[in-house]
């Protein structure tokens, strides 16, 4: 069983990498021990934007009369009934991929993948059968797990990842999140808009900590306006998980206090899966937890590839995908230009959302640049007051010498949405006054880029 190219791994990186490959004339293989999409697709991005769903639908009915829509009786949350929606959601899109993939005429190994030398992969599937397939050459694309901590050791049952979050039995009254970034404000958010009493800790000094400082505060505010309680500058030392309520000792500024709670939930980061996969056989080099590639993804051993969360980078679905196509267009002999990692959007799907790319205001003054700066809140937005949704802002930088657009940062309705403006016209050059001159449509809350790009400019009129 001899292929052109085999990717162990389907994920966004993965799949995607090898549905590139195949459009290309490559005879092409992926070995997946899981389900076809990774963990984005059924334990992650989708299921979890389908929680959120039902969680903003919630919010919307129970405030239907601030919209003039009278609803009788009481609005409750159905919990089983959106974690049945969640699932049904990620899986309908495992099987979109299933599709690809058929389509494609790429053929699917189900099985544990490990590289060997000679570029063999060791396939062990279920049954513990072990096949060995070749191919000239073989990209890792194994991806990550929630990474656990010391003092949060999970049990999957009081103390829980991502995965247990997305399909808990029923909704807990009360939860300590730890960790604020996208997974952690996402979980939280979602929880406490149904009704569950939540706790966010976070050890950094702000909420989604790599955000531009006044974005991470717009959200807190929220989050308390909300009801949720917002722990900054805060460690969890330990979990007593013995009797029917977790424990949970948090260290502040102030000294110790202890939380209780029925689930803890770790949303601290991620590992990566390079575990069994044959590295150390291989000579593939590893570093730190990341396997080191160069800027087409090629490891040290020749006809060996890695993409996605085991490469260093942003640990970002878009990120992956992009990165598997450069690496098999390289392969391909096409030529194709490095990903730029500073024009990566990043995106948190709470309510407010948050979208941002490039350099916050911070960065942007301590790599000595001349700035720009303008903010339109989306208060003074006649779209997001007629929708009910006017907090927040959008954030410009721009560099004052040559107008280059250094950072864009969002807070509010629907900015996931409307980051991607950023991301092309930062890949096009556009200067600030450009995006002035371009005429946006009204009403709309993407007016508010080029109202917040003009206030840079001295121009804005409508604050």
């Amino acid at each position: 069983m001899n292929y052109d190219l085999i990717v162990i791994g389907s994920g966004p990186g993965g799949y995607v990498a090898a549905i590139r490959a195949a459009q290309l004339g490559f005879k092409t293989a992926v070995v997946e021990k899981s389900e076809l999409g990774g963990v984005c697709l059924n334990w992650g991005c989708i299921p979890t934007k389908a929680l959120l769903k039902s969680a903003q639908v919630f919010h919307y009915v129970a405030k239907a009369a601030d919209f003039g829509v009278a609803i009788s009786g009481d609005v409750k949350a159905d919990f089983e009934g959106m974690v049945k929606r969640s699932r049904e959601v990620a899986g309908a899109m495992s099987k979109g991929v299933q599709f690809l993939m058929k389509k494609n005429k790429i053929e699917v190994i189900n099985g544990f993948g490990k590289v060997k030398p000679g570029k063999i992969v060791e396939v062990t599937d279920a049954e513990g059968n072990v096949t060995e397939i070749t191919a000239n050459h073989i990209i890792l694309a194994t991806g990550a797990r929630s990474r656990q901590l010391p003092s949060l050791p999970q049990d999957g049952n009081k103390i829980i990842g991502y995965r247990e979050a997305m399909t808990l039995p029923k909704q807990p009254q009360s939860m300590v999140v730890v960790g604020s970034g996208a997974i952690g404000s996402e979980f939280a958010y979602f929880y406490n808009t149904i009704g569950t009493k939540v706790t966010l800790v976070e050890y950094l000094p702000n909420v989604v900590p790599l955000e531009d400082e006044e974005v991470s505060k717009e959200l807190e505010r929220s989050f308390k306006k909300a009801g949720m309680k917002i722990m900054t500058g805060a460690e969890v030392t330990s979990v007593d998980t013995s009797g029917d309520l977790c424990k949970v000792t948090v260290k502040t500024k102030k000294g110790e206090e202890i939380i209780e709670a029925e689930i803890v939930l770790s949303a601290v980061g991620i590992a990566t899966n390079l575990e069994g996969i044959g590295l150390e056989e291989t000579g593939i080099k590893a570093d730190n937890g990341k396997i080191s590639v160069d800027e087409y993804y090629r490891t040290n051993v020749e006809g060996y590839y890695a993409i996605g969360d085991i490469v260093r980078g942003p640990a970002l679905a878009h990120v992956a995908s992009h990165e598997g196509i450069i690496c098999v267009e390289h392969i391909a002999g096409k030529h194709t230009e490095p990903m730029d990692y500073g024009n990566i959007p990043g995106c948190t799907y709470t309510y407010p959302e948050v979208a941002s790319v490039g350099l916050t205001e911070k960065a942007a003054r301590e790599k000595g640049y001349d700035i720009l700066v303008g903010k339109f809140p989306f208060s003074a937005s006649g779209k997001a007051k007629a929708g009910g949704s006017s907090e927040g802002f959008v954030k410009v930088i721009f560099d004052k010498k040559y107008g280059e657009w250094l950072g864009c940062h969002m807070v509010g309705a629907n900015v996931t949405e409307m980051i991607a403006e950023a991301v092309v016209a930062r890949k096009l050059e556009t200067t600030g006054e450009e995006i002035i001159k371009s005429v946006h449509p009204h009403p709309t809350m993407s007016e508010a880029i080029m109202e917040a790009a003009a206030a840079a400019y001295g121009e804005v009129i409508h604050l």
